[in-house]
């Protein structure tokens, strides 16, 4: 009997969905199956607007292989997202600044040029994202982490101070 396929379209897929892929193509590195992967998933992406410069940074972002080593410390971090267990991570800021955390993972993200580990930071007691690019270090601890809903919350995005 022949099936006649329905090409799958981004709308076909919750959006966890497709961020579960996508971090999963992360650390898959540049085989012949990732360049596979990151094809469908540019396929599953194309009805996302080519002419907006966040769409096409996010998508390339997505769909770049990360280096071995970043690669390597988002194997753990998915990992510790899937089992809901607390991390150590070694963190470089912006200013080259090393802190050692314990992080309750959440999910990850891709904005423009750059993957974002997303957690409750038990240091900083609160959401926190972390660049992959900034993380020198990743370890399991072992420890289970709390449910701890983001919604709406955007690493990059900026609130105003409250005032009064």
């Amino acid at each position: 009997m022949d099936e006649q396929r329905t090409p799958a379209r981004s709308g076909d897929l919750p959006p966890a969905e497709i961020a579960a892929l996508a971090l999963s193509l992360a650390h898959l590195g540049s085989g012949p199956q990732a360049a596979a992967a990151r094809r469908a998933l540019r396929h599953l992406t194309a009805d996302l607007d080519p002419a907006d410069p966040i769409v096409v940074d996010t998508l390339t972002t997505l769909t770049t292989p990360l280096t071995e080593a970043v690669a390597d410390r988002a194997r753990v971090i998915a990992e510790a997202i899937t089992e809901r267990r607390v991390v150590r991570l070694c963190y470089g800021d912006a200013n080259a600044n090393v802190t050692i955390r314990e992080v309750e993972p959440v999910t990850c993200l891709v904005h423009r040029d750059h993957w974002h580990f997303i957690g409750w930071c038990r240091m900083r007691r609160g959401v926190r994202a972390f660049r992959f690019d900034r993380i020198l270090a990743v370890e399991p601890t072992g420890t289970p982490a709390a449910l701890r809903p983001v919604s709406g919350f955007l690493p990059w995005r900026r609130t105003a101070a409250p005032t009064g």
